[in-house]
């Protein structure tokens, strides 16, 4: 080996690459090779910034890649990027030189089968149901005869067209407004969320909301099975009306709202009364109303003519006549029944006199009968227990207590005798 190798191994060549010529090569080579790819793996680390961009990993068993979903291409998503969701998603391999590192670029994104949908569907109505949100007693009645009806669907999809086309063949006596919203895709339930709670807030309210969708796939239709819109749904103060998809198709929102329709047709025919049928009926109900006011009309006749015809109106003094022999009568039975009672009284009364007068004492004298006591004023006053009362003679009905000289007084019919005791007998024959 001579000097001038060992020479060139310890200098640097002229020709050097910068780290900017060379993250430019690589950008460039990177990004030409790798611009159009479809990706799979399991989203991992992410991250929403505030500026409205996704910040994500994609992975599989031995091997991570970064990845960004920028703000523009959020809602054209198929479904909202969560963690642990598999995935398929397109994209380009870009390159950021002040880091020297390099991403993918999403601009499409599905998941990998079903499976991992139906997992989160399942344990999103499981934490659900345990609240209650599902409960049937919750769920509100539909208006019978609506005014005003909000729509919540997309503005180009067949779904407004079927359930206008519906609604306006059925029930013209409402007003519709059609709350334009986004209902697929990433984003779109947060959009649903928001029209549902505008809705609440028009003047003046209305009676009802549609909530609609055509047809799709479990993918299709994940923005229903979004919790943010299903809490939506669950606090909405007008009863909601859902008619998602096929009727195969059962969502979350399907499950919470008021009423499940099959399809968005079925939702118009659910939330609108059959006009003709209703016009039908109002024309049966006048008929039957004009018919029972005739009906009145002429019993109301026939009873007028009735009374027309009666003794009142025919001779109106009749009555005043009928009323006044009437009293005339009252007055003479009510005299006839003073006289006899008057009668009944004053026999009552001479008979009492008389059962008086027969037991008087003036009689019984009268018969040779006599009435003995002891003389008070010899005999001295005794005690009176009233000062109040006379003292009243004790008539004699015993020679008991009466003692030889004790003065008497005999009373009989024509005056009263005084005598003194002589002497006293007592009767055997007395017990």
């Amino acid at each position: 080996m001579d000097d001038s190798q060992v020479s060139d191994r310890r200098s640097p060549p002229q020709n050097a690459l910068s780290v900017s010529e060379v993250t430019s090569r690589v950008k460039e080579h990177l990004e030409s090779r790798f611009s159009d790819v479809w990706i799979t793996g399991e989203i991992s680390n992410l991250v929403r910034a505030t500026s409205g961009h996704i910040y994500l990993s994609l992975k599989d068993e031995t091997a991570l890649l970064r990845a960004v979903i920028w703000r523009g291409t959020l809602s054209q998503l198929a479904i909202e990027p969560v963690d642990g969701l598999q995935v398929i998603c397109h994209g380009r391999i870009e390159l950021y030189p002040p880091r020297g590192t390099y991403q993918l670029t999403i601009d499409r994104l599905h998941a990998v089968g079903t499976g991992s949908l139906e997992a989160r569907l399942k344990k999103l109505h499981a934490a659900l149901e345990r609240e209650g949100i599902f409960a049937p007693g919750r769920k509100r009645p539909i208006p019978p005869f609506p005014r005003r009806i909000a729509v919540v669907t997309s503005p180009t999809g067949a779904a407004i067209a079927d359930f206008l086309t519906t609604l306006l063949s059925r029930w013209r006596c409402a007003e519709v407004i059609v709350v334009p919203s986004r209902v697929q895709g990433a984003g779109a339930a947060d959009e649903l969320a928001a029209a549902l709670a505008s809705v609440a807030q028009l003047v003046p309210t209305v009676d009802v909301i549609a909530l609609v969708r055509g047809g799709g796939s479990l993918e299709d239709l994940w923005s229903f099975n979004e919790e943010p819109l299903v809490r939506a749904i669950f606090a909405s103060p007008i009863p909601v009306v859902s008619g998602v998809g096929h009727e195969i198709d059962v969502t979350l929102a399907d499950l919470v709202a008021d009423l499940r329709a099959l399809t968005p047709t079925d939702a118009a025919v659910r939330i609108a009364p059959d006009g003709p049928q209703v016009a039908a009926t109002l024309d049966m109900l006048g008929t039957r109303l004009q018919t029972g006011l005739r009906r009145r009309i002429d019993m109301a006749r026939d009873r007028i003519g009735h009374i027309a015809r009666s003794r009142i109106f025919a001779d109106p003094d009749r009555l005043i006549r009928d009323r006044a022999a009437a009293v005339e009568q009252q007055a003479a039975r009510l005299q006839r029944l003073i006289v006899a009672a008057v009668d009944r009284g004053r026999e009552r009364l001479a008979a009492t006199a008389a059962r008086l007068e027969a037991g008087s004492p003036l009689k019984l004298l009268a018969r040779g009968w006599s009435v003995t006591w002891l003389d008070a004023d010899e005999a001295g006053p005794e005690p009176v227990a009233n000062p109040t009362t006379l003292p009243v003679p004790a008539m004699l009905k015993s020679v008991s207590g009466v003692k030889p000289g004790a003065p008497l007084v005999t009373q009989l019919s024509d005056g009263k005798i005084w005598s003194r005791v002589e002497r006293i007998s007592i009767d055997d024959r007395q017990p």
